[in-house]
């Protein structure tokens, strides 16, 4: 278990990207198009992300990863760590992702699939390049299994076991993600990341469940989180600002303009910003990075 005592809690907001499009769905089904990933992630920079998170939500299911572009744009413009995944199936693959400008890689599938991968590319870009993501749905026995291909594809292989293998082979830092409550807003799942926090020496980002501020606090205080991942509940506060910047002519091509106008998030999500969630933690004793003039 990660030494927390002294450490910043990070919150790193998750950008899945399907074409040039941010979507999000429930359980990784029913993408929604909410408009474009590099406004949203210059906006998270802005305020206040520790890091970004982007996901070619498709890369799996056609074997590429096709975030080369809108990585070197925003890396770029922003600079604060950006993880990519995706699609990345060797370490050429990941050469080149790295190359475009993103910090470190999210490898699952192919992990999975060839477990040393992990190992070569840890030995080739330094474990604290790779990430394993973890995308766990729990079963009815109690257990939870890893999925790949974006969550459409069961293993049969156990969550927790894959958590300890992939530290030993070389992976820096594991990314939990909660198919169960993933895009839900009904709160992390606490249970599993604090049973994979507890069994690993590499910090755990927890995902999937964001409702509220209080969600962040509470997955990092009991569920032993070391950075927090979300999605909703910032994209959809962000929403607001980002129409008011840009022309009804550039939404347009969005494809998705009257849910885009009206603002709205599920019905479980609150929708808040990076500060709203930093303050929450603040007021909480969970240490973070703030900014001098959002104290």
């Amino acid at each position: 278990m990660v030494d927390r005592i002294t450490m910043n809690f990070r919150i790193i907001p998750r950008l899945d990207i399907k074409g040039p499009n941010l979507v999000k769905g429930i359980h990784f089904e029913g993408l929604r198009v909410l408009g474009k990933p590099e406004d949203f992630a210059q906006y998270y920079y802005e305020n206040g992300a520790d890091e970004l998170f982007f996901q070619d939500a498709v890369a799996s299911l056609y074997d590429r990863n096709s975030l080369h572009d809108i990585v070197r744009k925003t890396s770029s413009q922003i600079f604060i760590p950006l993880c990519v995944g995706g699609g990345l199936r060797n370490v050429d693959d990941i050469r080149e992702v790295l190359r475009a400008g993103a910090d470190k890689v999210a490898i699952n599938t192919e992990a999975i699939k060839r477990p040393e991968l992990i190992k070569e590319a840890s030995i080739a870009f330094g474990s604290s390049t790779i990430v394993v993501s973890i995308e766990a749905i729990k079963r009815n026995n109690g257990s939870w299994e890893a999925l790949i291909e974006y969550g459409r594809e069961t293993t049969k292989i156990d969550a927790l076991e894959w958590a300890k293998q992939a530290e030993e082979l070389g992976a820096g830092e594991l990314m939990v993600t909660s198919i169960n409550n993933e895009g839900t807003g009904k709160g992390y799942d606490l249970e599993l990341t604090q049973a994979i926090a507890t069994s690993v020496s590499i910090p755990v980002i927890a995902g999937g469940g964001c409702g509220n501020p209080e969600d962040v606090a509470t997955v990092i205080a009991k569920g032993h989180a070391d950075a927090v991942s979300m999605a909703a509940a910032l994209h959809y506060k962000t929403i607001e600002t980002l129409i008011e910047k840009s022309t009804s002519h550039e939404y347009a091509q969005e494809g998705n303009t009257e849910f885009l106008k009206t603002g709205r998030g599920f019905a479980k999500v609150t929708p808040c910003s990076i500060h709203d969630i930093k303050r929450t933690l603040k007021q909480r004793d969970l240490p973070c990075r703030m900014r001098a003039n959002n104290e």
